[in-house]
């Protein structure tokens, strides 16, 4: 299959899969599926990587699934919004602080896309983090030259969403994949279980995801089981989720972690990947519990 190189993230998303997609795409891919379903899509790296022509996408971060939606549906405009920014410490602190204003809910979507992708080029370590308010936290990144307008991969994103049925949701991660049936291919990502007490990146939204958001979602993996979909799953190397996925196919693998607000955290972490048996192929690498 032909892609375009050209469609990847736009954004840098804690927890990204850019590093991890030679291994994925080499090895635990199935041959041949139907719909492709991400519900927790995030920066989108194995959807781009992938770009299949028929998607359900999801995420819970209502100002992430914007993004998407703008550059779907308003990527002129956009772009035009984009040039007004500045790589300047008092104007960033300015368009940080939107969300903590009454109006901020009149905003268009065009101007909001625009400045969640100012602020994730110009912000410390492009690191996307809410408060318990649900406000933008990230310090200036000061960046000689950020690229706040990266417009040939924005064109390009633009034209994929555009040219394929991909559906864009925003909402829960069990609704999202409602309608998967036997033959469809689930990728999920989820916030990952925390590999000590102060591990957990509790800033990707205001929601959280907890131990029992995980119990939850291992339910969601049971059913997707038995429709007959195939299962890919991302997350932690911990104890919990170890037991957790016990019944399954767990491999693990080591990734590069490039976001941390502590330098010495970042580096290669060890990770899992969980699947069911749905023509999803055994490699020498081979991990069972």
């Amino acid at each position: 299959m032909v892609t375009n190189k050209l469609v990847r993230p736009f954004l840098k998303w804690a927890g990204g899969k850019r590093q991890l997609i030679p291994k994925i795409t080499a090895n635990y891919l199935p041959a041949k599926y139907d719909t492709y379903y991400e519900p927790f899509l995030g920066g989108g790296a194995i959807l781009f990587e992938l770009q299949p022509k028929k998607a359900v996408v999801n995420d819970s971060n209502s100002e992430l699934i914007n993004c998407y939606k703008v550059i779907r549906d308003s990527l002129d405009e956009l772009m035009e919004d984009l040039k007004k920014h500045k790589n300047n410490e008092d104007y960033y602190y300015d368009i940080r602080d939107w969300d903590r204003i009454n109006n901020y809910n009149k905003k268009t979507t065009i101007q909001r896309a625009s400045r969640i992708i100012f602020l994730n080029k110009t912000c410390y370590n492009g690191l996307f983090r809410v408060n318990s308010q649900g406000q933008f936290n990230v310090p200036f990144g000061r960046y000689k030259k950020p690229n706040i307008l990266d417009e040939a991969v924005l064109k390009a994103v633009s034209h994929y969403l555009n040219n394929n049925d991909i559906t864009i949701l925003n909402g829960d991660f069990e609704d999202a994949v409602k309608d998967a049936k036997a033959g469809d291919f689930i990728y999920f990502d989820p916030p990952y279980d925390p590999v000590s007490n102060t591990a957990s990146f509790t800033g990707y939204d205001v929601n959280g995801f907890n131990q029992d958001e995980q119990i939850r979602l291992k339910e969601t993996v049971d059913d997707l089981n038995k429709r007959g979909c195939q299962v890919l799953l991302s997350n932690a190397d911990t104890d919990f989720i170890l037991d957790l996925y016990k019944d399954y196919r767990i491999e693990k693998v080591y990734a590069t972690r490039t976001i941390n607000s502590n330098a010495l955290k970042r580096g290669k972490v060890q990770e899992v990947l969980v699947m069911n048996n749905c023509k999803l192929p055994i490699t020498n690498s081979g991990y069972r519990i």
